[in-house]
């Protein structure tokens, strides 16, 4: 009595964002497994789902990979749809992957829907094109977790020949910082660091690699997702920004219906 998997991308946070057929994916679904920073008004839009929190923060205690895979493959088997909902793209740094792997091993039929990610989505919303003609023919996208998963990648490109796009990068921004003049990037090298983009929350720094690490003597961080964008384009955003404009929706209205929130 197997049912089925979607793997969905929420985006960066905007419901708006979504895509249309996420939207359907959530209003078909029996049960929703969510990440950390989805929206609310995203789960509003599932107004027959049970929810399960499943998500994970950095330095926190959060759920096993191998307990989400679990949960999901237990739920399909007894026949329902499961949305496995995801920040961003769940190929891009989301561990969608994994879970795609564990389904098909257990025989469970799934679909993968992209979402928007971060890493195009924060800049693209603070004008800050990560490609740009005349400027950067290229971007690089690194998480920023560890040294040892970023230093390989940025020796193997020259220094202020592409753009570099820095997810989960906010911890080691001094360390990245240090790595890339140590590397030949120049000191004066515009940065900019987007907090909760897309959100009513958003908030952008932009400075240079030297002045990177100071970067929070002038922003709230709290609890805010944060990219980073390093590279000549961030100046590109001066000429953007002038008249450009966000809009959005009113709130998504809560189901009427109580949801439980457990297995």
């Amino acid at each position: 009595m197997n049912g089925r998997v979607a793997l969905v991308g929420a985006g960066p946070g905007d419901p708006e964002l979504l895509t249309l057929k996420a939207v359907r994916c959530l209003q078909e679904a029996d049960l929703i497994l969510y990440d950390a920073l989805v929206d609310p008004e995203v789960l509003n839009l599932a107004p027959n789902a049970r929810r399960f929190y499943v998500g994970k923060r950095g330095g926190r205690p959060s759920f096993k990979q191998e307990d989400i895979q679990a949960l999901m493959i237990k739920a399909a088997r007894r026949g329902e749809y499961v949305v496995r909902l995801k920040c961003g793209d769940p190929f891009v740094l989301g561990r969608g992957g994994e879970e795609a792997i564990a389904l098909s091993k257990a025989g469970i039929p799934f679909e993968v829907v992209p979402g928007v990610t971060s890493a195009i989505s924060a800049p693209l919303l603070a004008g800050i094109p990560v490609t740009h003609r005349g400027v950067s023919p290229a971007f690089l996208m690194l998480s920023g977790h560890t040294r040892e998963s970023w230093s390989p990648i940025i020796k193997s490109v020259s220094p202020n020949s592409v753009t570099i796009v820095v997810l989960m990068g906010i911890r080691s921004r001094m360390r990245l910082s240090d790595y890339l003049i140590q590397q030949g990037w120049r000191p004066d090298t515009p940065v900019a660091i987007l907090l909760a983009a897309s959100t009513p929350n958003a908030e952008t720094w932009t400075g240079t690699l030297r002045s990177l690490r100071d970067a929070f003597d002038h922003l709230d961080y709290v609890d805010s997702p944060g990219t980073i964008v390093i590279g000549d384009v961030v100046d590109v955003a001066q000429q953007i920004r002038p008249m450009m404009t966000h809009s959005r929706a009113e709130p998504i209205a809560p189901a009427k219906r109580a949801v439980s929130t457990y297995l």
